[in-house]
């Protein structure tokens, strides 16, 4: 059986990882923070010393999202967190990097982004940029890592405070009216989709060195509050701050399709959300209304 590590396992996406076929599949490590911290290079040091895997999934990763505790030094952190793993990339195997769409800027986004657009603007934002940065390294780098770059992604255990479809679903459930900044199309993965990809890369040799993480349907963000509402059964406003739509978030995934072909598959949004909000219907009891309050 395979050994494979899993960084940020207590993550949101770590922790839907672990719960996933993979942990049946394969030998599945996923460290706490004491006992490996990416972020300290004696940390890693100690640990790889220890430790030799055939694959590992990199989700780690000092969060820079609205609700984070702490902004501060998101760049210099997250780099080191990625470098440290990469020095150790001979007792790694082929490593599996968690990305981001935000690799391509989001100033100067196209609609279905194709991988070959990485490269042609820098992003402005921290977190971009520590993608871009990252993503220049495996573009070139004589080690075997995969940058898979996820857009939209949601399920159990994100953050529902600020997470779209998550915070829909439970604001519902507290009988409040769902909001929204403006309407906005985006590439959504529902999570349990995403261990089959990996384990796809885990067994076979990728051709290229990045690839999208992305759906076959694009989803607008008012559908969306519409389909939540729809579950609900309740007569609840959906309020939308500004007119008209935003900035596409979406990405084509062209370039995987074409590598895993009809074994790249994904549940259907509406089945998608269904089970999200039943998830969060049977755990209501332990929901925090006043997270859902104000938008941040």
């Amino acid at each position: 059986m395979k050994k494979i590590l899993l960084t940020g396992g207590s993550g949101f996406i770590g922790r839907n990882l672990r719960e996933s076929g993979l942990s049946q599949a394969y030998e599945l490590y996923a460290p706490s923070h004491a006992e490996l911290d990416l972020s300290d290079t004696d940390s890693a040091d100690a640990y790889f010393a220890r430790h030799r895997f055939d694959a590992v999934i990199h989700a780690a990763v000092k969060p820079s999202h609205r609700n984070a505790p702490d902004l501060t030094n998101l760049f210099f952190t997250n780099n080191r967190i990625f470098f440290n793993l990469v020095r150790h990339a001979d007792r790694c195997g082929r490593i599996l990097n968690l990305g981001s769409g935000a690799i391509y800027d989001m100033r100067h986004y196209e609609p279905m982004m194709t991988e070959d657009y990485f490269g042609r603007h820098v992003p402005a934002d921290e977190h971009g940029y520590n993608k871009y940065v990252c993503g220049q390294y495996m573009e070139h780098c004589p080690e075997d890592i995969v940058d898979l770059r996820i857009f939209g992604i949601f399920g159990p255990y994100e953050d529902y405070a600020i997470r779209f479809i998550s915070n829909a679903i439970c604001k519902t459930l507290f009988d409040l009216p769902v909001t929204l900044r403006q309407d906005r199309a985006f590439s959504y993965i529902y999570v349990k989709d995403l261990a089959p990809v990996l384990a796809w890369f885990i067994e076979n040799k990728p051709k290229h060195r990045a690839y999208n993480i992305t759906p076959d349907e694009v989803s607008s963000l008012l559908a969306l509050a519409q389909k939540v509402v729809a579950l609900s059964g309740k007569a609840l406003p959906i309020q939308v701050a500004a007119p008209g739509e935003g900035m596409p978030y979406t990405g084509s995934n062209a370039r995987l399709r074409a590598e895993m072909g009809e074994g790249l598959r994904f549940t259907p949004e509406d089945e998608a959300v269904a089970q999200l909000y039943a998830w969060y219907a049977g755990i209501k009891d332990t929901l925090d209304k006043n997270c859902l309050l104000y938008d941040k």
